[in-house]
């Protein structure tokens, strides 16, 4: 018997199996499906489709019907052809949101600083998280960490309380779902509560964090909305407990509040009746 003989068979081992898997093959399809139409080719055939992206018709006709229920294709009536549907025009505009919050909110948000001298940060929701697109740090000795980029609960957040605020009734109690651990002192972490302290938002406009994320950490915050009315973010002033006192709630709210509307009014937004359901 040789050595290749004795030696054992070496298996081909997968180091990433999802990378392969049929799955994620079908995902990607399905992508690259929604990015074949152009303005040129606004509605697509089964057949063309296929021929483009090299697929089986089946395989097209499967994931452009899983497609059209989620509205991200619709269908014309009388050729049957496809074409991109408007749920794509929701996820668009709340990336749009996103993007122009952030460009618009950053003169006002650094004048925010010069007044308070304190952390100023702009926050937007991410699951059930809030994620700081600007942390403008304080440019007193004694000061917050900057975080831009950073997430943090947004359960026990004064910026992610605003946020909550702007959910719909059957998004918050998906919201609730999920655990909310104790993570500083005074962290919220009975349901019942939470739902209070978000009602207290709704009708003071703004949310007063005290040591609920952070120890020694105190932030006010207040929402931030779109043309369509939407609330879309929200603007925090944050410090060490030390210096941003209980006493300074009643004169530091307006504050934070004509920034948050300010942006709002750059966003196009028309001041109404907020949109909570």
């Amino acid at each position: 018997m040789t050595d290749d003989a004795a030696r054992p068979v070496r298996k081909e081992i997968n180091r990433n199996p999802r990378r392969n898997s049929s799955r994620l093959s079908s995902v990607t399809t399905a992508i690259h499906l929604l990015k074949t139409f152009t303005e040129e080719d606004q509605a697509l055939g089964i057949s063309e489709l296929a021929k483009r992206l090299k697929v089986a018709k089946s395989t097209v006709h499967r994931l452009a019907g899983a497609l059209l229920d989620e509205g991200l294709l619709q269908q014309e009536t009388e050729t049957g052809r496809y074409g991109l549907g408007v749920g794509l025009f929701g996820l668009g505009s709340l990336v749009r949101s996103r993007l122009d919050v952030t460009i618009e909110s950053k003169t006002i948000l650094n004048v925010l600083r010069e007044k308070t001298q304190e952390n100023v940060r702009l926050a937007v929701l991410e699951r059930q998280n809030v994620v700081f697109l600007h942390d403008f740090e304080s440019p007193q000795t004694l000061r917050l960490r900057s975080a831009t980029g950073q997430l943090k609960p947004a359960f026990c957040t004064a910026e992610g309380l605003c946020l909550l605020a702007g959910l719909r009734t059957p998004e918050l109690e998906k919201f609730l779902q999920y655990p909310m651990p104790a993570r500083a002192p005074n962290t919220i972490t009975d349901k019942d509560d939470f739902l209070k302290a978000v009602r207290q938002v709704k009708r003071r406009g703004h949310a007063f964090e005290d040591e609920t994320c952070d120890e020694g950490t105190r932030c006010l915050a207040a929402p931030i909305y779109n043309a369509e009315g939407r609330l879309v973010a929200s603007v925090g002033v944050a410090g060490p407990r030390v210096r941003i006192k209980k006493a300074m709630v009643p004169k530091l709210a307006p504050i934070v509040i004509e920034a948050a509307n300010e942006i709002s009014q750059r966003m196009g937004y028309v001041r109404r009746q907020p949109i909570y359901v």
